[in-house]
């Protein structure tokens, strides 16, 4: 063979081994990226009873609703795995993705089925956490029930599941954080009237508090409650397929969009993240720089970040896209309001 054919795949020999470790090989990261996002105020395709139809992302059935227009876009992070050398080199390389190790996104103790399903079920939350933080910004009533009682705690036999608490003493509580409070101030031991709505009357049973587990100077009841709307309309959340609780936000505002008069992104295009407690708090989330990308890149010309993040946030803000920083619900509604009005907004 001619030497300069044996000098040129000698040296081409290694470019092979390479291209095929290369595209065969995965590596163990996965690319995080933007994902798509959702606009709260517009429709979604879903499947009802097997047939396609077309539903509201946020549907209120039950009471009248106020017109909205623009956007208010919720942002999700998107997940490459099973990545091979070239796909996580070029994903890395175009300045959009990030690689993290597969163990943080995919724990080995769980499959992926068990981490979907984890995923569901805080997404599941933040719809409910939603509603309720509307619900109570806007004054409409909400039940407080118990949904579970400690078959050996200290309020067994006295509360059952259903009731609806109205005080515990002389405190009334509306909210599981009320309860909390109300009961980890009371000395274990203390005999205490909680009334409740029982059948649709009220009435006062009276439960000696323990001491809570692990923290024996607190109060203690033993009981799960649980915050649930009371309202004559019915609320859904018809996006599928979407996992985590960072939607929370955006969801609330879209409920008071719906429920209030006026136009809380002023007719324009507002995207956010974060996550939202009953009782209005804002929470932290991750991946908020691929949230950005993807929120700048569908046509946001606002995004609102939880305060927590705004680091990171400030850090990789691409032109153009104004931040607003918010800290609890009553905070993103007086945010966009003065930025409808011409006015400035707490920024990061």
């Amino acid at each position: 063979m001619n030497r300069r054919i044996v000098t040129l795949l000698a040296a081409l020999a290694p470019i092979v081994v390479l291209g095929i470790v290369g595209s065969l090989v995965t590596v163990p990261y996965v690319a995080l990226g933007p994902g798509p996002t959702f606009n709260t105020l517009g429709t979604v395709d879903t499947t009802v009873d097997g047939k396609q139809v077309t539903k509201s992302v946020v549907d209120i059935e039950g009471t009248e609703l106020d017109p909205t227009t623009g956007n208010l876009n919720m942002t999700t992070v998107s997940v490459r795995d099973g990545l091979n050398l070239f796909e996580a080199f070029g994903l890395w390389a175009s300045g959009e993705h990030g690689l993290v190790p597969r163990a943080e996104v995919y724990p080995p103790s769980k499959t992926k089925e068990e981490i979907q399903q984890a995923n569901t079920a805080d997404f599941q939350q933040s719809e409910n956490s939603a509603e309720l933080a509307a619900l109570n910004f806007l004054g409409k009533p909400v039940a407080l029930t118990v949904t579970k009682v400690t078959p050996d705690g200290p309020a067994s036999g006295a509360l059952a599941e259903g009731d609806t608490l109205v005080k515990i003493g002389d405190t009334p509580v509306d909210t599981v954080g009320a309860v909390q409070e109300t009961v980890a101030a009371i000395a274990p031991g203390t005999q205490v009237p909680v009334t409740v709505i029982r059948g649709g009357a009220e009435t006062t049973v009276p439960v000696t508090v323990g001491a809570r587990p692990n923290q024996p100077e607190l109060g203690y009841l033993g009981i799960t409650p649980e915050e649930v709307p009371d309202v004559p309309f019915d609320v859904t959340f018809n996006l599928a397929d979407i996992g985590g609780p960072s939607a929370g936000l955006m969801f609330t505002l879209a409920l008071l969009d719906k429920l209030t008069p006026g136009e809380l992104n002023g007719g324009q295009f507002v995207a956010g993240t974060g996550t939202i407690d009953s009782d209005g708090t804002v929470g932290p989330i991750g991946g908020i720089r691929f949230k950005l990308i993807a929120a700048a890149d569908a046509g946001a010309s606002t995004f609102l970040v939880p305060a927590q993040n705004c680091d990171e946030a400030r850090q990789n803000a691409p032109d153009g896209l104004r931040l607003v920083k918010v800290d609890n619900l009553s905070g993103a509604v007086d945010a966009l309001d003065s930025l409808n009005s011409g006015g400035e907004a707490p920024s990061c």
